[in-house]
């Protein structure tokens, strides 16, 4: 019977030593993109010549949708003088609803507007970045 027993605790340890490693693709995949966080870019010229072309919209969609949004606040707060405080407020219901509107409709021409004055800014630089790239 002891015997049994120091057999017993003898294939204990042994089994207690063994190493068991398993795989998981998607653990090293997610492994890959957090370290790739972190490691510095080398930006080629094709990226580079892209993160341009998405820059020079930027500028021209923030402000825009700040009109926007901004806009239709104004026609909201028009409407909800008209319709809930009408025999008070009425008549400034209508003229903060119409300068919403007016904002509204002013937010695309100068989304285009920047937009122009952005891509003339950069155009040197896009121009030579696409010539140094069909070569």
């Amino acid at each position: 019977m002891r015997e049994n027993k120091e057999n017993q605790h003898t294939n204990d340890y042994r089994h207690k030593e063994t190493f068991i490693y398993t795989y998981s693709a998607k653990q090293q995949d997610e492994i890959n993109s957090i370290k790739q966080k972190y490691v510095p870019r080398n930006e080629n010229k094709m990226e580079h010549l892209r993160r341009l072309d998405k820059s020079a919209e930027v500028k021209g969609t923030i402000v825009s949708i700040v009109l926007g949004v901004i806009g239709t606040m104004l026609l909201g707060l028009g409407m909800c003088c008209i319709m809930v405080w009408s025999d008070v407020l009425f008549g400034v219901g209508i003229i903060v609803g119409v300068l919403g509107i007016i904002v509204i409709a002013i937010a695309y021409p100068l989304y285009t507007g920047i937009i122009k004055k952005e891509r003339t800014k950069i155009a040197p630089m896009i121009l030579k970045l696409a010539e140094e790239l069909e070569n």
